[in-house]
């Protein structure tokens, strides 16, 4: 809605809309959160591949027919889901992607109930971090994050399964590291141990410890036991800031030390160091750690990081120079073909 023509006299563009042809691509809260709201309804399983009347639609997703109709109309003028008769939608390439078996999972991260949604929702506090440098999460949602997490059980659950999703992903940071002498792996803050199962399914001599909070190394105890690998690993239920398992050959941060500020970092890492010992060594795998590769994402993880938990994305010199702070020497430090940056940390020489 305007309060002014498009255009003026001699037919060019007024102000407003010149200004908003090249703001609009990056200011349109509309079509973001329409497309969220389709992947929660599951718009695109419930069509099942035939064109369906909205009224029918409405009842299979428990939602108002006027509303529905008014949202696809929309998403149909951004070229997802189409309209092949008035009053029926049908799904197109753009809307497959939403589909819950599509093999991107783009569903579950855009549905406003999960934690990807949520995580997104996050934004709406904005303002707030920009101004105070705080994370945002708790002004939107009440609570910090992790507590809020921890509040929470089905969001627990939802962010446990998104930080274990892409098989390929998660094959990649298991195998990029060199396993060869160590018999013995604890994965600090290993979620359900994704990780974990990748790393043991290649190395049958390899002995393992699952650590993180106790409901989530629950949820580990049923994934690992359902691959068979349960026998393997013990499982321990604590806080990775109180004092780790000690004993183990190579402790594992997969991305963890990303989702906190540096004092908190600093603590986790010394924690690891302290249980590694003289002869342990402390293994950084890590999403990003090379800004150059990928400048955009770089600086959208690294605010959204900030946003949600007060961590923050690094560079492998912050990296290193986080692990010096922690009593530890980078032995070597390299990237694997998916973007994984993993350090090979261990204590100081004499």
């Amino acid at each position: 809605m305007t309060t002014e023509d498009d255009h003026d006299e001699q037919g060019r563009p007024s102000a407003w809309q010149a200004a908003w042809d090249v703001l609009a691509p990056v200011t349109d809260l509309v079509t973001p959160m329409a497309v969220r709201v389709a992947a929660s309804l599951r718009l695109t399983d419930l069509m099942a591949g035939d064109a369906v009347p909205v009224e029918e639609l409405a009842r299979r997703s428990d939602s108002n027919a006027d509303a529905l109709g008014r949202l696809l109309r929309h998403l149909v003028c951004r070229g997802v889901f189409t309209e092949p008769e008035p009053g029926t939608f049908a799904v197109n390439e753009p809307a497959a992607l939403l589909a819950s078996d599509h093999p991107s999972g783009m569903r579950a991260r855009l549905d406003l109930d999960g934690f990807g949604g949520q995580m997104d929702l996050a934004f709406i506090g904005l303002l707030h971090t920009v101004r105070t440098g705080q994370p945002a999460w708790e002004t939107v949602f009440g609570a910090p994050f992790w507590r809020h997490l921890a509040a929470n059980p089905e969001l627990r659950v939802s962010f446990d399964a998104m930080m274990a999703a892409g098989a390929d992903y998660v094959a990649d940071a298991a195998s990029g590291y060199d396993w060869s002498g160590v018999r013995h792996v604890v994965d600090v803050g290993g979620g359900t141990g994704a990780l974990l199962a990748e790393v043991l399914r290649a190395h049958p001599d390899i002995r393992a410890t699952l650590v993180d909070l106790p409901d989530t190394v629950d949820r580990g105890r049923h994934y690992l036991a359902e691959r068979g690998l349960d026998t393997r690993c013990a499982f321990v239920g604590q806080s990775f800031f109180d004092p780790l398992p000690a004993g183990g050959d190579a402790y594992v941060l997969g991305r963890v030390v990303h989702d906190w500020g540096d004092d908190d970092a600093l603590l986790i890492l010394r924690r690891c160091a302290d249980a590694a010992g003289p002869h342990g060594r402390v293994v950084v795998i890590e999403s990003h750690g090379h800004s150059g590769d990928d400048p955009a994402m770089f600086a959208e993880m690294n605010l959204r990081m900030l946003l949600l938990s007060g961590g923050r994305e690094r560079t492998v010199e912050d990296y290193i120079a986080l692990a010096a702070e922690a009593g530890l020497d980078v032995a070597d430090v390299h990237s694997t073909a998916r973007g994984h940056v993993i350090l090979d940390c261990i204590p100081p020489g004499p």
